[in-house]
């Protein structure tokens, strides 16, 4: 998907067992619509980590990208990753 604005989301590294695959869990704060509280709703995406640099915990950006397979059409955002390998 070749846009000029393709939809990036922040979310928390849940898991990196996959091969160059990892899940992220992104969450969103919504208002109920009769009684207004905020509530936190969250939902999992599967992304595509080239390098397996990303490790569980962490804080990453994704990027949408053309599908790489039936559910992992994200990308992992090379710019948001720290490398913390001293």
């Amino acid at each position: 998907m070749k846009t000029k604005n393709p939809r990036v989301l922040t979310g928390e590294v849940v898991s990196n067992k996959g091969n160059k695959t990892i899940v992220v869990k992104v969450e969103r704060k919504v208002k109920h619509p009769l009684y207004g509280k905020i509530m936190r709703r969250s939902s999992k995406v599967h992304a595509h980590d080239e390098s397996n640099i990303a490790n569980v915990g962490d804080i990453v950006s994704v990027r949408e990208c053309k599908p790489f397979s039936k559910k992992k059409t994200w990308v992992l955002d090379e710019s948001s990753t720290t490398e913390s390998e001293s």
